[in-house]
């Protein structure tokens, strides 16, 4: 099935499976694809992002299930507090899955690793569907779940266009300036492989 992804500035994707067959002005594209499924949305679509340190938040961090918020808190743990845990390959594939759907929550459709030495991890990103581009060396800035809080330039895939894999993020801003202001925590809808990944309720 075939469906229009809109946003509030005039813009629009007709996805079709995992690919995007046309981009245009809502209007245009509703006018083409009349039994289209539509999705509209506040603020702009983007590309996404790709977070360039895929490998300190997916192992070499512990994204915490909610059920120990209690005892370990809500934010990726790492250097001695992650040292003293003991992570069996159970735990690290579960803390992967979370990590990458925070990572989704904040309109990443990639992230730049190096090869991922832990199987657990490498295996549960790749189910996920996440984007993987390779990278050499540290990055150096923070690592973030929101690529803007980095300190580093912002790293954005090409601009979607027709014939362009189905993988781009929605973020309820004006315009790419006010993202860059107010971070991706601004992020309504991620789409990867044509699939709606992540929406904020």
């Amino acid at each position: 099935m075939l469906t229009i992804h809109a946003d509030s500035r005039g813009r629009a994707f007709a996805v079709r499976g995992e690919w995007i067959e046309a981009v245009g002005s809502p209007e245009r594209l509703a006018a083409a694809y009349p039994r289209a499924r539509v999705r509209e949305w506040p603020g702009i679509l983007t590309s996404g992002f790709v977070n360039l340190h895929g490998n300190e938040l997916l192992e070499e961090a512990y994204h915490p299930d909610p059920r120990e918020a209690d005892t370990l808190g809500t934010e990726p743990l790492t250097g001695d507090v992650l040292a003293a845990l003991t992570l069996d390959s159970a735990r690290w594939g579960a803390s992967a899955r979370r990590g990458v759907q925070r990572m989704l929550a904040h309109g990443t459709v990639a992230a730049a690793c190096e090869p991922l030495r832990n199987r657990a991890v490498r295996d549960a990103v790749r189910r996920t569907g996440l984007g993987i581009v390779g990278r050499l060396g540290r990055p150096g800035g923070v690592p973030s779940l929101d690529p803007c809080a980095s300190g580093l330039p912002l790293d954005l895939p090409p601009e979607r266009e027709a014939g362009s894999a189905a993988r781009f993020a929605v973020f309820d801003v004006r315009d790419a300036a006010e993202l860059a202001e107010r971070g991706s925590g601004t992020c309504v809808a991620t789409v990867v492989a044509g699939r709606l990944v992540f929406r904020r309720r």
